[in-house]
């Protein structure tokens, strides 16, 4: 869908709560607390698959007690010496008549950068106090009660939520734009996962935030800064099923060389690959797809088979032999996340395409009698996995979705479930022949695969659609087809540069506006 050039289409913004993920990033950035804390509150629903899904982030009441006990860690860890000299020089001096003065001093600093906006009138009294009352009960010091303000501040909800107004748009009475400070933090959540660091503060001040020009020319920092990388790694942690690597166990009898330290290399094989790729390499997602090199350290490359490799660091090779594999998807890492038994799974392989890198939503069936006929077969029913999983194309009711999961899992067999290249199974020769599900002709193992998915259109606007429901915190639906519209088109006219993906999401509509009531 294009849209008319001279209209803007703003898309509602729901109110978004921090993620685990954002909160440890906030309050190390806040105190320099690396305890990474909110791993202790409850797990986020997956929602549109990053667990930042606005639409269902609700708060239980388990949730709002843990916010407490973790509020109470932090406020401690910040007032003990040596970290509580870095709130401000006035805490190695203070005495009983100068401590107003100070904690004035700490909460006037601190409170804006946790709130991510500037404090309006009484809320810096308010604060001053609560230090004071705690200050004067039995025991208290003058850390206790400013610890008293850091749990206040962590628990409340202009901290814990990312709390839009707007300002009104003058040139057209019905839309908002966020303000300067809520730009600030759109952008640095996008890029940093965390709070708008000082130059993003600046800018808001200054009203660079209000331009389209000032937004993209800030992202465009934001995104050569080392910062961003640690939110693309999160992304590609949710995106790829490469995060329970380091903690996956297979048979040692079937599979002696593998162990959840190969998982774990496996995981930061993909990881340094994928930052390489996007950031120093060619930077496009086909090149991603079908990139001849990797990254392993020497434990890897010895479970690869690939010589010259010593030491434990981790360092670009290329692959040896790229008849075998060739770019992300046929990483150990990808091709072993995709299987959750001891037997190799085409259909979970080819569902795993499917889902996440073509985007067609094939959902496993709830009907009790069709799950019946699509469970996974029984081991002595084939040699290979092909015999075994075939019957469910013959089935006229399983057939509807295996026929286009299926044709793609085959093509990967030449992997086992611990990812390594085999050409046999049970002593038989692996067919891997194939095909993509919407592009003519046929294709043979792995490589091919991956050539073709990497020429595929739905593939690259797929990805650039989890992009989008990242960025915005939730599943884009109806009204938002402008916003995915314009990304797309900036996407395919960069030749699907992923950098130049991550600019495209700054621009549209639906980030630089919302509805003027909501």
């Amino acid at each position: 869908m294009l849209c008319p050039d001279q209209m803007i289409h703003a898309s509602r913004s729901p109110l978004r709560r921090l993620t685990r993920f954002e909160y440890n990033n906030t309050v190390r950035d806040l105190f320099g607390d690396t305890t990474l804390p909110a791993n202790a509150l409850p797990a986020e629903e997956l929602g549109n698959g990053f667990g930042n899904d606005a639409d269902t982030l609700s708060v239980s009441g388990l949730l709002a007690e843990q916010y407490f006990s973790v509020a109470e860690g932090i406020g401690t860890r910040a007032t003990t010496a040596p970290a509580f000299a870095q709130l401000d020089p006035c805490t190695s001096t203070v005495t009983t008549a100068t401590e107003d003065a100070c904690a004035t001093t700490i909460i006037q600093k601190l409170a804006p950068v946790v709130y991510r906006r500037p404090l309006v009138a009484g809320e810096s009294d308010a604060l001053l106090a609560l230090a004071k009352a705690t200050r004067a009960t039995a025991g208290a010091t003058f850390a206790t009660g400013i610890s008293s303000v850091i749990q206040a501040m962590l628990q409340s909800p202009d901290f814990l939520y990312r709390i839009e107004f707007g300002v009104p748009d003058q040139a057209n009475p019905a839309l908002k734009r966020p303000s300067g400070d809520e730009m600030a933090t759109r952008l640095s959540y996008l890029f940093f996962g965390t709070a708008p660091d000082a130059t993003l503060r600046a800018a808001a001040k200054t009203g660079e935030l209000l331009t389209k020009q000032g937004v993209l020319a800030q992202a465009t920092r934001m995104l050569a800064d080392a910062r961003s990388h640690a939110v693309v790694r999160f992304f590609f942690d949710n995106l790829l099923p490469i995060n329970g690597l380091t903690d996956l166990t297979r048979d040692k009898v079937l599979f002696p060389t593998f162990s959840p330290t190969i998982g774990a290399a496996m995981h930061e094989e993909t990881q340094q690959f994928l930052e390489y790729e996007i950031f120093s390499g060619t930077g496009t997602w086909p090149s991603v797809l079908t990139a001849p090199y990797t990254f392993v350290n020497d434990a890897l490359a010895t479970y690869y088979g690939i010589p010259g490799v010593t030491g434990a660091m981790f360092r670009k090779v290329a692959l040896p032999d790229t008849t075998q594999r060739l770019g992300l998807l046929t990483q150990g890492g990808v091709m072993t996340g995709t299987v959750t038994t001891n037997q190799s799974n085409p259909v979970l392989r080819g569902s795993f395409i499917v889902n996440k890198l073509m985007c067609r939503q094939i959902s496993l069936p709830t009907d009790p009698a069709i799950l019946d006929q699509v469970k996974i077969p029984d081991d002595t029913t084939g040699k290979t996995a092909r015999e075994r999983f075939s019957k469910h194309s013959q089935q006229p009711i399983c057939n509807s979705c295996h026929q286009f999961m299926d044709p793609m899992g085959f093509a990967l067999e030449n992997y086992n479930p611990v990812g390594q290249f085999r050409t046999q199974e049970n002593g038989v020769t692996i067919d891997a022949s194939g095909s993509v599900p919407g592009t003519p002709g046929a294709l043979n193992g792995p490589v091919e695969l991956a050539r073709k998915l990497a020429e595929t259109a739905e593939v690259q606007f797929c990805f650039a659609s989890h992009w989008l429901n990242f960025a915005y915190g939730r599943k884009l639906g109806q009204g938002d087809e402008c916003a995915r519209a314009s990304v797309e088109v900036e996407f395919q006219k960069s030749g699907y540069n992923v950098r130049q993906l991550l600019l495209a999401l700054t621009q549209t509509d639906a980030f630089l506006y919302f509805p003027g009531s909501m």
